[in-house]
């Protein structure tokens, strides 16, 4: 089953180039997820009293134009497949123009569910509460690129994680980690051209934590990797120019 959700672009979810950032954009889907889940059942206000919850491990976003400020725009979600410990939710952004609506992006998210006291992953989609959840709509989007360690001479910045980048999952959130990143160093032109994110995240990171961001730009990709105290990988993004989306 689809869900349809709209949204009006606000002036603080814009840049300077009066286009939609992609941490409000983040931040937009991730909201809608949860959304989504709690009316189907099995979202937070479920999961949490069960010790239980939801955790974002990949994001591929595709983007043919970002949206201005007062832009109608409506986001289509479903869920793909349970299966294997993950779920894969995916949707489609419209955007309004004079009663007709225009596919201006895409998204494919994975998520999984974390035990809140062991903090691991369990698997849960076989409890009654997902019955019938599942779509089975699969969103063709090509296969993120292969996200490898950036050399230690990569350009770098010191990030601490600060009391306003938690969640109530008492770890990072998952758009604090782009917008770290995207402040370290942001391409010229990101939000006013095709682009695609890519986003992976490996590893939470907590208050405190003294973390490093490399960045390293290639032709018209952009990398980022975190790295904790420790020297472990974080997270990784890939952001990237793109021609075209198929609807």
């Amino acid at each position: 089953m689809k869900y349809y959700y709209d949204h009006t672009v606000r002036y603080q979810e814009v840049d300077e180039t009066k286009h939609l950032r992609w941490v409000a954009l983040e931040e937009c889907l991730l909201e809608i997820a949860g959304t989504v889940a709690d009316d189907l059942g099995f979202g937070i206000a479920r999961l949490h009293p069960m010790g239980l919850t939801w955790i974002l491990t990949h994001m591929s976003v595709e983007m043919m134009e970002m949206p201005r400020p007062n832009d109608h725009i409506v986001v289509e979600t479903w869920i793909e497949q349970n299966a294997h410990m993950l779920s894969v939710r995916n949707f489609r952004i419209y955007k309004i123009e004079d009663d007709n609506r225009r596919m201006i992006g895409r998204c494919k998210s994975v998520w999984a569910v974390l035990d809140m006291e062991k903090r691991e992953i369990v698997n849960v989609f076989d409890h009654e509460m997902f019955a019938g959840s599942v779509d089975g709509e699969v969103l063709e989007m090509a296969r993120s690129s292969r996200m490898s360690a950036l050399p230690e001479d990569a350009r770098e910045q010191a990030y601490t994680i600060r009391y306003s980048d938690l969640d109530y999952n008492r770890h990072c959130n998952s758009c604090k980690y782009l917008q770290a990143m995207l402040d370290s160093y942001r391409p010229d032109g990101n939000t006013t051209r095709p682009m695609r994110l890519d986003i992976h995240y490996a590893r939470e990171v907590h208050e405190g934590m003294q973390t490093t961001i490399r960045y390293a730009q290639d032709g018209d990709i952009t990398r980022y990797q975190m790295l904790t105290e420790d020297g472990l990988t974080s997270c990784f993004a890939f952001l990237r120019s793109i021609e075209t989306i198929e609807s």
